[in-house]
């Protein structure tokens, strides 16, 4: 029994469906049905015919995707092993294709975070190039603080002084209330 908890525990961080967790799952369903039909004879109640009817839905849906999800692990090995065999028969000048980077790769490996790398494209994309930029664009194109120049958003309200307050909002309505 301890080895089953230990190989349980193992398997939750175990990516896909491991039979460990498989035959948990399977005992747990089967217990939850030995209680829903207890109740159901216990009370009559039709809720625990439906509820049985659900779990028993899900119980097959959790073994259906579990067996789609090994005929799939077999199909890509199957496709990796034959991958495998015609790398072997390749000449050795050839380029594999696992070895081939994406257009949009790094081509350096020292940053293990993805923070580092958004930070290295920018300061790739943030190098001056040769090409010639047009003065009307740029110009139009920069931030307003960029250009010197803070502009204030406009009022939709129509009479607002800028200070958002919800007090001075009732101060105005005591005003005209008063007079």
């Amino acid at each position: 029994m301890a080895s089953f908890m230990e190989d349980l525990w193992s398997s939750i961080f175990t990516p896909g469906p491991t039979p460990t967790l498989l035959v948990a799952t399977n005992v747990t369903f089967a217990a939850l049905q030995a209680l829903l039909l207890s109740l159901l004879l216990a009370t009559y109640s039709i809720h625990f015919l439906v509820l049985s009817f659900l779990s028993g839905a899900l119980w097959w849906s959790i073994n259906w995707f579990a067996r789609e999800v090994r005929q799939f692990q077999a199909e890509e090995a199957e496709k990796q092993k034959h991958a495998d065999k015609e790398h072997d028969d390749e000449p050795e000048g050839k380029p594999d294709s696992s070895t081939r980077k994406t257009p949009g790769a790094l081509d350096t490996t020292d940053s293990d975070t993805e923070t580092e790398q958004v930070a290295l494209r920018k300061e790739i994309a943030s190098v001056p190039t040769s090409a010639p930029r047009s003065t009307t664009a740029s110009a139009t194109l920069q931030l307003p603080e960029a250009q010197g120049e803070i502009r204030k958003r406009l009022s939709v309200s129509g009479e607002s002084s800028g200070y958002q307050s919800t007090d001075s909002e009732w101060e105005k309505v005591d005003d005209n209330h008063a007079a």
